[in-house]
């Protein structure tokens, strides 16, 4: 994936582009080794310059089918890496064991995939998979739980579910402290060991994260950063009873694989501040070469005299929102309070501020990760988490609980129902990567959430088809059209041998040859006993409303003749059995003289002698309503009847062998696949895939 250096990408512009191009004029993360696979910057010192420009990463849960959502983001951290002469990484967020499952595992890998999607690229010269589990780093989130008990910063909790739910606030009151967050880090060790060894009840205790209670953002509240779970993980089996919460557990993913831009939707957003916390509270252990620098760079700096220190204490100082609950940052912040009501007090707590910072450094590495940019920007090398709009498709649910309920229900046939926004739904109703690659192009990367129209993923689908996919007639809904002169005119049993191109405008794709007798089917449709205003197919002669004689329709029957309506047949229900028409010589396509005889309707067929019978899957949207969950609405109560119909069709015999996949565009119906997992070369199954135009938005 890795892409030439001096290749820029010559793509509309969005605001993450525009970061990521920041960040490359400026140098954010030059300097960064690959140490050849995941670890701290121990491990990845050791190893080569980094060659990948950027690392960014598509973390699915395997807890179920990827949807139409998920494919946005996948076209773009995989696009952004190609574009930019990075590396994607495909990572699995398996930190749920009780959800989680290798069938999900392989449906994902399946999806990139079929996208076309890589996460293999050279380093180094090196080919590497860059496939990763959060699973592989249980060791290290461990290790830096235990870190942050040991420096003041976590707690095990014993309250139950409902009394941390209770004392944790709302958005107007602020919570309050638990009864057990002043236990010392050697309790909280000892106790931590235990829930490790598989001593303590599940549920019964869970570790947190020491930060504020009072924070305005919720997700501060000293949010839980393990739990107890006994359950079978998929990749590790009974090796652990305790798990660590995602929240945690991803900012260390993306740390450990040298992670440069971490792209996340927007529900996320509140989750930055903790996912900033977490990696700057484990640099000594994380980035223990880099938080050797900060020490030097500390140093530095109070050796360069009075106003060089006051200068650096004030960049500190603004950034005291970094300062957190342990005892050396309480210190901190009193002194940084006596400056704003003493300006003239800096130079005289100068040397007080830099023996506490150098005392307690470990305890002040949120602050300097921003109070060192001016000396090195970025110094820690550390992650950062861009939120962009997820999508909202009209007509559409990606909620994974409803999706599966769907499922769970039969309210459809499986998760790969072509009706579902699963990718391998999209894949079986016949979308192409190709189109789902340009409505992920074309809807861009914004930061507002809005709802994008379910016709623009069809619009995408007709754009990259239309060029593409081989042209054939079907016939849906048929009825019998019977040639009343045809052993007259043609002779008695002849077939007449007809031919189209394949692709209208792709001559080298070659020809279509069926046949024309005395027998074609036509869609019930094209018939008309009283024809509308405007309705130019077929009718027998007859009077209209006025009074006036109206002449029966002249046809042609696509790349075939010109016929003439005699009238039809009924059954005593009244419905159309049979319809006649009488042949117009010397009027077939392509002859002299076949324009003779001058009409306005032109209708498909297929021959009753070669036809293919098929089973037509007539698939339309899942819902009746752009948004199924407005006003409240359960949102099973708008599901569409209607969508799903089967009827049994006639394609002409160009068909008779095609393997499941493939795509068509049977002319004036729309864009149609034979199903993957149905056909059959005895069984045909076709899936409509979309019409040939939107006709939702009228």
């Amino acid at each position: 994936m890795n892409a030439p250096a001096d290749k820029e990408p010559h793509k509309p512009s969005n605001f993450l582009r525009q970061i990521i191009e920041h960040d490359l004029a400026a140098g954010t993360y030059s300097g960064r080794k690959w140490g050849g696979s995941p670890g701290d910057a121990t491990h990845h010192a050791a190893g080569q310059p980094d060659t990948a420009r950027i690392r960014t990463r598509f973390p699915p849960e395997p807890n179920g089918y990827l949807h139409v959502g998920h494919a946005k983001s996948i076209c773009l951290n995989f696009g952004l890496a190609r574009d930019y002469g990075g590396v994607c990484h495909l990572r699995f967020d398996d930190t749920n064991p009780e959800k989680e499952d290798t069938e999900y595992v392989n449906s994902i890998i399946d999806a990139v995939k079929w996208l076309g999607f890589d996460w293999h690229a050279p380093v180094n010269g090196v080919a590497t998979a860059h496939l990763f589990q959060a699973s592989d780093y249980f060791d290290f989130m461990y290790r830096a739980a235990e870190y942050l008990i040991e420096t003041g910063h976590a707690y095990v909790d014993e309250q139950s579910a409902d009394e941390m739910r209770a004392n944790r606030g709302d958005f107007v009151k602020p919570g309050v402290d638990s009864p057990f967050r002043k236990r010392t880090p050697a309790d909280n060790l000892a106790r931590f060991r235990e829930m490790k060894g598989g001593k303590l009840a599940d549920g019964a205790a869970v570790l947190r994260a020491k930060i504020d209670m009072a924070s305005p953002n919720i997700n501060m509240r000293d949010p839980a950063i393990y739990r107890i779970r006994r359950a079978t993980h998929h990749a590790t089996g009974d090796q652990w009873c305790i798990y660590p919460m995602y929240a945690f557990a991803h900012p260390i993913e993306d740390a450990l694989e040298n992670i440069t831009h971490s792209i996340c939707t927007l529900e996320f957003e509140d989750q930055r501040p903790f996912y900033d916390w977490t990696l700057e509270r484990i640099v000594p252990i994380l980035r223990a070469p880099q938080f050797a620098q900060a020490r030097e760079l500390v140093e530095k700096i109070e050796g360069q005299g009075l106003e060089a220190g006051k200068e650096f204490a004030l960049h500190c100082h603004s950034r005291a929102d970094k300062l957190f609950a342990s005892e050396a940052e309480a210190q901190m912040r009193a002194m940084f309070v006596r400056w704003e009501h003493n300006p003239d007090a800096v130079l005289h707590d100068l040397p007080a501020f830099f023996a506490l910072l150098k005392k307690e450094v470990a305890q002040f590495t949120p602050l300097l990760e921003h109070a060192l940019d001016g000396e090195r920007p970025n110094l820690f090398l550390l992650p950062h988490q861009h939120e962009f709009a997820r999508l909202n498709l009209t007509y559409v649910l990606t909620s994974k609980r409803k999706l599966a309920q769907l499922v769970n229900e039969k309210r459809v046939s499986g998760w790969d129902d072509p009706r579902m926004p699963t990718i391998v739904g999209l894949r079986r109703r016949g979308y192409t990567p190709e189109a789902i690659q340009l409505f992920a192009e074309r809807i861009g990367v914004t930061k507002s959430d809005s709802w994008i129209d379910y016709s623009t993923l069809e619009g995408c689908l007709r754009d990259t088809l239309d060029p593409t996919a081989p042209r054939a007639m079907a016939v849906l809904d048929p009825v019998k059209l019977v040639l009343t002169n045809w052993d007259e005119v043609m002779g008695a049993g002849k077939l007449d041998d007809c031919t189209a191109p394949v692709h209208p405008h792709h001559p080298d794709m070659g020809t279509r040859h069926f046949k024309i007798g005395k027998e074609v089917w036509i869609e019930r449709t094209d018939y008309e006993e009283t024809p509308p205003k405007g309705f130019f197919r077929l009718f027998p002669a007859h009077t209209n409303a006025s009074g006036q004689a109206i002449a029966a329709s002249k046809v042609r029957l696509k790349y075939g003749h010109v016929i003439e309506c005699v009238g039809a047949t009924k059954d005593a229900a009244g419905n159309i059995t049979e319809v006649q028409a009488r042949l117009i010589p010397d009027t077939k396509s392509g002859t002299p003289g076949s324009d003779s005889v001058k009409v306005k309707g032109v209708i498909t067929w297929v021959g009753v002698n070669d036809a293919v019978q098929a089973e037509m899957r007539l698939y339309d949207r899942l819902f009746t309503q752009a948004h199924p969950e407005a006003d409240g609405k359960d949102f099973l109560e708008n599901l569409n009847p209607d969508s799903l119909s089967v009827v049994t069709a006639y394609v002409e015999p160009s068909l008779a062998s095609v393997e499941a996949g493939q795509r068509f565009q049977f002319e004036r119906h729309g864009y149609f696949v034979t199903d993957l997992v149905d056909h059959a070369a005895e069984k045909a199954v076709f899936n409509r895939v979309t019409g040939m135009k939107d006709s939702w938005g009228k």
